[in-house]
């Protein structure tokens, strides 16, 4: 007899529930006028575009010019199996998936922001770069 009772009870609570939020969404529809978005979207960009003169925004960027990446220049990459790495030694050649003259990848954080070649500039090596990801590149190899 409680389970019978109890059905009609919780259907019940959820017509109210729904009523309830039906008459809520009915309220706020009839006092902005069933606009809410195409009002609210020009306010949010207004408070922005009154914000930032080019000194405050050279001043943002000041704030975070002093944070440490780290940069990393990517010659290639491969997979090896364990027992093939346990027997390298001084000597063996581990062969990369990269090809010789081909670019290398110049990453921030791990992530690619450039290609470059490789140069020697007093007994050091360094990276010329030759081409650098635009934003869009960036974004759209993170959604692949």
């Amino acid at each position: 007899m409680d389970e019978n009772s109890e059905v009609p009870i919780s259907e019940d609570d959820w017509g109210a529930a729904i009523a309830e939020q039906e008459k809520a969404e009915a309220a706020a529809a009839a006092t902005n006028n069933a606009k809410t978005e195409p009002a609210a979207s020009p306010a949010i960009f207004k408070e922005f575009s009154g914000r930032g003169s080019t000194t405050e925004t050279h001043n943002d960027i000041d704030f975070i010019l002093d944070i440490p990446v780290q940069l990393t220049v990517e010659l290639g990459r491969t997979k090896i199996a364990i027992k093939n790495l346990l027997q390298l030694a001084q000597g063996s050649v581990v062969e990369l998936d990269g090809l010789a003259g081909e670019p290398m990848d110049v990453l921030v954080n791990g992530c690619l922001i450039a290609q470059g070649e490789v140069v020697v500039v007093n007994d050091k090596f360094g990276i010329r770069l030759t081409d650098i990801v635009t934003p869009a590149e960036r974004i759209r190899k993170l959604n692949k």
